[in-house]
């Protein structure tokens, strides 16, 4: 006798049937999330195409089935973490929001007060929702491989106005394209303003005070990207591991996330030095409270 879906079986296991289609058309394959969330459950399908069936049907219910089916699931992927450790995420954010005040003080106090700062902020946040929407992305392992050219908004606005930028931008994708994402938004602006706050520190260190940024060598702009790009794996990495431990699948999703972003680092610091050229050819453009004193200006 065939079971009903949450009926159980000796076993405990629950069997499953399922209509054939999804709102009248046949389910398209669902991405890796709706997998995890199926190997949670003690869900036992008659096949995995009526698994993913219904699981499309209970992102439906909750209004985000539309981003799943898309790929339309940003940054870090959603059941990364989950339940009560998802909590450390809401700490780590706290955290990163202080770095951006520390960031944005330090700007405002030294690059232009207040109206500047307010200024570049508009203008790195609706750069960073460009860069999550329009340019290409791709999910791989735990997470999506994006070019976030970080190192970039930090040279051309400063890093107040970048953090600003990050953080803002993210949330706007959440509320209005990926509503889906937005459990995660935690987690996912942590690993993108904490590194953002190291390469500051670290880009103090490797930049000669009297060298501008727009006459910045390769090998500099590659140490910057390469800092923050390491940092965003990092971060990716730490939460992958804190959701779901060490198991060999865990492992190599975070490997292959690792991996796919070396391409990230080798292209952005040739985009960097693009820029700046540009921002260094078009002078009388490139001045003034728009952009980062410092671009043009040795210390």
């Amino acid at each position: 006798m065939k079971r009903e879906y949450g009926e159980d079986d000796p076993s405990g296991a629950k069997t499953v049937a399922a209509p054939a289609t999804v709102s009248g058309e046949q389910s398209p394959e669902m991405p890796l999330a709706v997998d995890r969330l199926i190997r949670r459950t003690k869900l036992r399908p008659a096949s995995q195409e009526t698994c993913h069936q219904i699981w499309a049907i209970r992102l439906n219910n909750c209004h985000a089935a539309r981003w799943v089916r898309k790929g339309e699931h940003m940054h870090i992927e959603p059941g990364v973490v989950d339940g009560a450790k998802i909590l450390l995420s809401y700490a780590t954010a706290a955290g990163a929001f202080g770095l951006t005040a520390k960031l944005a003080t330090d700007s405002i106090r030294n690059d232009g007060g207040a109206g500047t700062l307010a200024l570049r902020s508009v203008v790195t946040t609706a750069l960073v929702f460009c860069f999550f929407e329009v340019l290409p992305h791709h999910p791989v392992g735990v997470s999506e491989v994006h070019l976030i050219l970080g190192s970039t908004l930090l040279l051309l606005f400063g890093a107040g106005a970048a953090a600003i930028g990050l953080a803002a931008g993210l949330l706007l994708q959440g509320l209005f394209f990926a509503p889906f994402d937005l459990p995660q938004y935690g987690m996912n602006v942590t690993t993108l303003l904490v590194p953002l706050w190291a390469v500051s520190l670290f880009a103090e260190r490797i930049i000669p005070a009297r060298t501008a940024y727009v006459d910045l060598k390769y090998g500099q702009a590659l140490a910057l990207s390469t800092a923050y790009q390491s940092g965003i794996v990092a971060w990716v990495a730490f939460w992958a591991l804190y959701g779901h431990g060490f198991s060999v699948e865990n492992l190599a999703a975070v490997s292959s996330f690792g991996v796919a972003y070396m391409g990230v680092i080798l292209l952005e610091p040739l985009i960097d030095l693009g820029v700046l050229a540009g921002a260094k050819a078009l002078d009388r453009y490139s001045r003034g409270p728009m952009f980062n004193i410092r671009l043009h200006q040795a210390v």
